[in-house]
């Protein structure tokens, strides 16, 4: 199975591609998640809460700057999540004109994978949207679920 997103957000590909890569911005829009990496293709990545919760983790599988990142992922916040096992993330960066197309795709999920492994990906867009193109977060309910004062950036 595989689901499509697609947003349109006034900013460059390089700001696109450091708030994708940024923990630290990240926790602004992603639920208060944190990722950790090198960026480097074949390398780990990991997210999880400043209260210490894992959330996914995965590998880099394709890294190239500030265009295209494709990642395994494995949902780790519930057992059942777990269960699923690996599926895919695809994050493609297209300029036009002063915006960038910005297309995620998640795929190899299982026919009647848990909407959970994909349900959140509109929220979590729009609150990068809303980031980049007012500095501001996005407070709707479920938006900032595990947001906490402290930062969250576990080597990985």
């Amino acid at each position: 199975m595989e689901k499509v997103f697609e947003i349109y957000i006034k900013t460059t590909p390089e700001r696109l591609w450091e708030a994708i890569t940024s923990s630290e911005m990240r926790q602004k829009y992603s639920f208060g998640v944190g990722i950790a990496s090198d960026w480097t293709p074949g390398s780990r990545y990991e997210s999880g809460t400043p209260s210490g919760i894992d959330i996914a983790a995965g590998e880099n599988l394709e890294v190239d700057p500030p265009r295209r990142l494709v990642q395994s992922f494995n949902a780790l916040w519930s057992d059942d999540v777990k269960a699923e096992g690996t599926s895919r993330v695809t994050w493609e960066i297209e300029q036009v004109e002063d915006s960038c197309r910005l297309t995620v795709t998640h795929d190899q999920l299982r026919e009647d994978a848990s909407a959970e492994l994909y349900g959140g990906w509109m929220m979590i867009l729009s609150g990068l949207k809303t980031l980049l193109e007012t500095g501001e977060a996005l407070t709707t309910p479920g938006s900032l679920r595990y947001s906490e004062a402290s930062s969250w950036s576990n080597a990985g």
